[in-house]
C-alpha cells in the first residue's frame, strides 16, 4: 500500500479549516479502494460509515469489534493524503471513562474527526440519558485534548432516526454537548429546511454536519442554510450494491446487459497506479 504523503498533523490541521466557513462534503468510502477513488475524485476530506465498513464483511451496522474498527480506520488514514473523520459509533462503551480510553486508541489511528453517538446500545431504540450523554462527550473532550491531538470532535445525536418529529429534543441535545467541547455538532434524520435552520441557529457559531442518505436539498441549498459539512453515510456504498445486485440479478436469468454500465479495468488501473 502506498503511504500518504501528507502528515497526519498536517491532514488535522486542514481538516479543521474546512469546518472554518463555507460548506464541504464529506463522502463516505467503505474500504481503501473507495477512499482512494474519491480522493481521485477531488474530494478534500472523507468519512468511514460503520455501515458501510459493516456490510463489507456481510454483517449489519453496529456488529463490527473494536479491534476491526481500529484497523480499518488505520488502513484508511495510511491510504489516503485526505483526512479522514471517524464513525465511531458509540465509542465502544458505556461508561465515560471507557469511552475516553477507546477515543485514545482511535486518535492513535490517525483520524483528524472522531464522532461520537449518544445511542445506548444495551437499549438499541432508546438514547442514553442527557446527563450521561454530555459526560461520555466531555470525557472524550479531554482524552482528545490530553493528548495534544488537533482532532475534531463531532457530537451527534440518534433520536430522530427513530422519531423525525423530535427536532426540539435533538437541538436540546445538541446544545449540551457543544457545551460539553464538541467541535462540530450532527443530528441524522433531520430534513426540513426550517428545522436544519433552526439547528444552524442552535449550535452557532459551531459548525453542523447534515446527513443527506436520499435525493433533497442541493450543496448550495444546505450552505444558505448556514450548513457547514454534508455527509453521505452508508448511502455511496448501498449504490453500489444495488449496482451490483441488478447486474447480478440479470445475469441470474441469463442476460449480461446489466454490466454495459462497468467502469473500465484500466480506468480503475490507471486510477490506483498513483496510489502505489
Amino acid at each position: 500500500m502506498g503511504a500518504a504523503r501528507k502528515t497526519v498533523d498536517e491532514k488535522r490541521a486542514a481538516f479543521r479549516q474546512l469546518h472554518a466557513q463555507g460548506c464541504f462534503v464529506l463522502p463516505n468510502p467503505w474500504d481503501v479502494g473507495s477512499a482512494r477513488l474519491l480522493q481521485h475524485l477531488g474530494f478534500a476530506a472523507l468519512a468511514s460509515s460503520s455501515s458501510a465498513f459493516a456490510w463489507t464483511d456481510g454483517r449489519p451496522d453496529y456488529s463490527m469489534a473494536l479491534p476491526d474498527v481500529l484497523a480499518h480506520l488505520e488502513k484508511l488514514c495510511a491510504a489516503v493524503d485526505l483526512p479522514v473523520n471517524a464513525d465511531f459509533e458509540s465509542g465502544f462503551a458505556r461508561e465515560p471513562q471507557d469511552v475516553a480510553g477507546n477515543v485514545r486508541r482511535a486518535v492513535a489511528t490517525g483520524v483528524a474527526g472522531l464522532s461520537i453517538e449518544d445511542r445506548d446500545l444495551d437499549r438499541p431504540t432508546a438514547l442514553h440519558d442527557l446527563p450521561l450523554a454530555v459526560e461520555r462527550i466531555r470525557a472524550t473532550r479531554a482524552a482528545i485534548d490530553d493528548m495534544g491531538a488537533n482532532v475534531v470532535l463531532v457530537a451527534r445525536t440518534e433520536g430522530l432516526l427513530d422519531d423525525p418529529r423530535a427536532v426540539t429534543p435533538a437541538i436540546d441535545r445538541l446544545v449540551a454537548f457543544a457545551a460539553a467541547g464538541a467541535d462540530c455538532l450532527y443530528a441524522p434524520g433531520v430534513r426540513g429546511k426550517e428545522d436544519i435552520a433552526a439547528m444552524v441557529r442552535a449550535v452557532a457559531p459551531r459548525p453542523l454536519n447534515v446527513l443527506m442518505s436520499a435525493p433533497g436539498p442541493s450543496l448550495a441549498e444546505l450552505a444558505a442554510l448556514g450548513v457547514r459539512r454534508v455527509s453521505v453515510g452508508g448511502a455511496l456504498a448501498r449504490v453500489a450494491w444495488a449496482a451490483a445486485v441488478a447486474a447480478a440479478t440479470e445475469m441470474r436469468v441469463g442476460s449480461f446487459a446489466g454490466l454495459a454500465g462497468a467502469m473500465p479495468g484500466a480506468e480503475l488501473d490507471r486510477t490506483f497506479k498513483a496510489f502505489v
